[in-house]
């Protein structure tokens, strides 16, 4: 009877060990995705007045844990009975993050007027701020949705092989930290100005200079981040393509793998931009 008791630990312990070793090695792979992640979701969570910054971030992370709740009974599910669909629901994934950084290309180049830049204005009214606002959210969570598809197909892809509660176990966990992780950096990001201040206020020679740094850096810290975020959704989108397509692979395979990601991306965010375009300009002569 004591036998089988301590033997029931010795099976648990072995099953801890497991999903710590195989937990390192998923997030080893899924640190490429992670960092694409904080910089896309730090650049979507900028932009705000100083007290609508946490609020906002929250409501995105909270959106973020809704995503993971449906993706990661979704995957299991499809893992176990129709894991051919998992493949082609990523690349519909990738469709979108491709046509996010062709836009903000396009928009960055190519002037736009007012009607098209819904970016909210001193004079305007509480409600339109708060539709601006929703509709950054509502943006920002989309995109979540699909960077969280691709770090939880990736952390599975690790533990493809192992017992399904291992497989459970560290997918789980990946999830949590892709969450937990990416949206407390990006919070640290967004306050860094109010740190500066407070750093300030404790009337110090060396803490108000390094208060004054972090202000100073945030514009710039911002700005290179809506800028990486940007290369990171085409990065993200080649990725995918190039991995799950093996002509296109094989077209690209003289070219550095993250330049080969970075064009493909941008040629099928371009494809699908150019597409949306032109039913823009169908409707409206409809219209």
């Amino acid at each position: 009877m004591a036998s089988g008791f301590f033997a029931i630990f010795d099976d648990v312990a072995l099953l801890l060990d497991d999903i710590a070793t195989m937990s390192k090695v998923a997030t080893k792979k899924t640190a490429g995705v992670l960092g694409d992640d904080l910089a896309v979701n730090a650049q979507k969570a900028s932009g705000f007045s100083a007290k609508r910054e946490l609020p906002i971030l929250w409501a995105i992370a909270k959106g973020s844990f809704i995503n993971k709740l449906i993706i990661l009974p979704l995957i299991f599910l499809l893992s176990a009975y129709a894991n051919w669909l998992i493949t082609p629901i990523l690349m519909i994934g990738g469709l979108y993050l491709a046509f996010e950084g062709a836009e903000k290309i396009y928009e960055y180049f190519i002037p736009h007027d007012k009607k098209i830049s819904n970016k909210p204005k001193a004079s305007d009214t509480k409600e339109q701020i708060l539709a601006y606002e929703k509709s950054k959210i509502k943006s920002a969570i989309i995109t979540d949705f699909i960077l969280s598809l691709e770090i939880v197909i990736i952390a599975l892809s690790t533990v493809i092989n192992e017992p399904m509660v291992v497989q459970i176990t560290v997918v789980s966990l990946i999830a949590i930290l892709a969450t937990v992780g990416v949206y407390g950096l990006v919070a640290l990001i967004v306050r860094m100005d109010d740190v500066g201040y407070k750093l300030i206020s404790l009337d110090n020679t060396f803490f108000t200079k390094v208060g004054q740094t972090l202000i100073n850096a945030l514009p710039k810290v911002i700005r290179v981040l809506a800028v990486i975020g940007t290369i990171a959704m085409l990065l993200v989108a080649g990725g995918i393509y190039s991995h799950n397509i093996h002509q296109v692979e094989e077209f690209f395979n003289f070219l550095p793998s993250i330049v080969a990601n970075f064009i493909i991306g941008l040629i099928v965010g371009s494809v699908v931009f150019v597409l949306v375009l032109i039913l823009k300009k169908i409707s409206l002569i409809k219209l």
